[in-house]
């Protein structure tokens, strides 16, 4: 799974018993040679059915890491593309993989933009939110947003539950609940915590109108190996979907 570039059992462990942050910092400078960080294939595949959806105007990476959405935006904006993240070793790893690229280090949780982008993207991110968070990170993201504008991300099908990644998967968020249990700080990384049925409620009660198409060709069973979200804020007030007052 990692190349002889990546980081060694006890670095992994290192930042397994880390905060979020910290954890990522030190894994920065080799996160690149890692399965954690997204397949081009992933990102061409999204750039591939973004683009007829566009011209996009300015980009934004949310939760950006070292860099890799920036080949999305790059492919598709005609504006300056900013990368956000909290993790400082991260984005000074993206810093220097794209220098043309603005970066701001910020918490997504309360993003420091308004009106600001035509398009949004995130790969691999949702993970490192607890359910109820999602719903500030979606806001957040709505409200950098100009009015039509475009959040989009793609989603992995779950595997079956006769696989072996099904089972591998549901290890390692239960690991994950037990060292968060038992050790501090807490390092958030679940893999089952944000089906499309949850992201999309979230999303759409976050004012978005939400679709999504299939990326990536179909499984055995015919279904999509992933989905690409696709969550469109209104172009006026006024086209903002109905939600039922609490």
């Amino acid at each position: 799974m990692f190349s002889p570039q990546g980081p060694s059992p006890r670095e992994l462990a290192i930042q397994a018993l880390s905060s979020v942050e910290r954890g990522y910092d030190l894994l920065a400078p080799k996160f690149d040679h890692t399965p954690f960080r997204t397949p081009d294939a992933v990102l061409d595949a999204t750039a591939d059915a973004l683009r007829p959806l566009g011209p996009f105007g300015r980009g934004l990476d949310v939760c950006c890491g070292t860099g890799a959405g920036m080949r999305v935006l790059e492919a598709l904006c005609q504006g300056r593309t900013t990368g956000v993240d909290f993790s400082a070793g991260m984005l000074a790893q993206a810093r220097r993989a794209h220098p043309a690229a603005g970066w701001v280090r910020a918490d997504v949780r309360a993003l420091p933009f308004a009106g600001a982008f035509d398009l949004a993207v995130s790969f691999g991110a949702l993970g490192h939110f607890l359910p109820a968070e999602r719903p500030a990170l979606f806001a957040g993201v709505y409200r950098a947003l100009r009015p039509g504008g475009l959040f989009a991300f793609p989603l992995g099908a779950p595997p079956p539950v006769t696989s072996g990644w099904y089972w591998a998967l549901l290890g390692f968020d239960l690991a994950m609940r037990v060292r968060n249990a038992v050790w501090r700080p807490p390092f958030v990384m679940y893999y089952r915590t944000c089906p499309l049925h949850a992201v999309r409620d979230d999303l759409t009660a976050a004012g978005f109108t939400v679709t999504t198409v299939p990326l990536m060709g179909r499984r055995a069973d015919g279904s999509p190996r992933y989905r690409l979200v696709l969550a469109r804020k209104p172009h006026a007030e006024i086209d903002r979907p109905y939600r039922r007052p609490a």
